[in-house]
């Protein structure tokens, strides 16, 4: 088994951190989080690299279930003391090279999306920061000895950019294979049937016209569901200065463990694309969906549509057409399902566990 030591960001949002811990709101959050601790899970000895405000000193250990992972500051942190560096996203690469360690033997770099040198279709950041995110990802194919990407459009993207010189891996998102139990349910008593989009709206800072797009598609089809005896609600980060509240509810966001209810007690699973597909990034939610039994009504154009398809557990609608994504939310909502084939559909192939069998194989070839 290897020393292991994981980084992603030197500056949290004050939103993801409480009383010193990371207490993750979004999924780039949880993702560090969970790899980490099912690579500990697993035998490997896992610490994360945490910045330095936030440490405390006098509780570096976190515990996940029957796993403990050693919070280690950013300013204390030997590289060289570890078998292997894990990055996450461009903030992680960026943070290790910040930090002195960017010359390392053995760097796994993740990333969420594979941008181009030009602005591409189906790719949703642009000039300045689209410029800023391929520096990263040059940063990162001069040093890293593995990429890992979602899905093979990223693949493929990623070897038009920089050619075949760094092994590529393809690690999907997943989720827990234990999830905590239902609690109360957070929603109003109203009678109205519930359906939840929970994720990142994006920002007219980092990614502008996706959160055109999405608050957009999230108030029309709030108003055409408002008919329907149905409400659609947000939970998440973004600016939703755009949304109308008489049709979309904002709940706020909720940590990782309290999302959960918002899953358990909801009638529908709701994925909205920024555009009309997604290049290379795929729809993280609609895993943490399936394994609540939560029935999802998808827009295509995700490289993980299929999972809805295949948990047999909702509907993947045509991009752009919003009128059938409310009529198909609208059957959803009173449809009989079989949530139970999909949480074992879940479990069976997509949770973090299975993830991180990829990177033990590398790791332990390596060793």
């Amino acid at each position: 088994m290897a020393k292991i030591i994981t980084v992603y960001i030197n500056n949290p949002r004050s939103s993801d951190v409480e009383n010193g811990k990371l207490t993750p709101v979004d999924m780039s959050y949880i993702r560090w989080l969970k790899i980490s601790e099912s690579l500990a899970r697993i035998g490997h000895d896992v610490d994360i690299a945490v910045p330095d405000r936030i440490h405390c000193n006098e509780n570096p250990v976190r515990e996940f279930h029957d796993t403990k992972i050693t919070e280690v500051p950013l300013s204390k942190v030997n590289w060289y003391n570890y078998d292997v560096i894990k990055t996450l996203f461009n903030h992680g690469v960026e943070t290790l090279n910040k930090f002195n360690g960017i010359n390392h033997p053995f760097i796994i770099s993740k990333l969420g999306s594979v941008v181009a040198p030009e602005d591409r279709e189906g790719i949703y950041f642009y000039g300045d920061i689209r410029e800023m995110l391929y520096e990263s990802q040059v940063l990162i194919n001069r040093h890293s000895r593995y990429v890992t990407v979602l899905s093979d459009n990223a693949r493929n993207l990623w070897m038009e950019c920089f050619g075949n010189d760094n092994d590529i891996l393809i690690v999907p998102g997943g989720v827990d294979s234990i999830i905590p139990e239902p609690k109360k349910n957070p929603y109003p008593d109203d009678g109205l049937r519930r359906c939840i989009f929970a994720g990142n709206v994006y920002t007219r800072d980092s990614q502008p016209e996706a959160n055109r797009v999405l608050i957009k598609k999230l108030n029309y089809l709030g108003k055409l569901l408002s008919k329907s005896g149905i409400k659609v609600y947000l939970l998440g980060h973004g600016d939703i200065s755009n949304l109308e509240p008489e049709y979309v509810n904002y709940l706020g966001m909720a940590d990782y463990d309290m999302s959960w209810d918002y899953f358990y007690y909801a009638d529908i699973g709701l994925v909205v694309s920024a555009g009309k597909f997604m290049h290379n990034n795929e729809s993280s939610k609609i895993y943490h969906y399936l394994r609540a039994g939560l029935p999802v009504v998808s827009e295509s154009g995700f490289p993980n549509d299929y999972v809805v398809k295949d948990s047999k557990l909702g509907f993947v609608v045509e991009s752009e057409n919003m009128m059938l994504m409310s009529e198909k939310i609208e059957e959803a909502a009173y449809k009989k399902w079989d949530s139970e084939y999909a949480v074992n559909y879940i479990l069976i192939n997509h949770t973090w566990d299975q993830r991180v069998e990829i990177y033990n194989k590398i790791i332990s070839d390596y060793n």
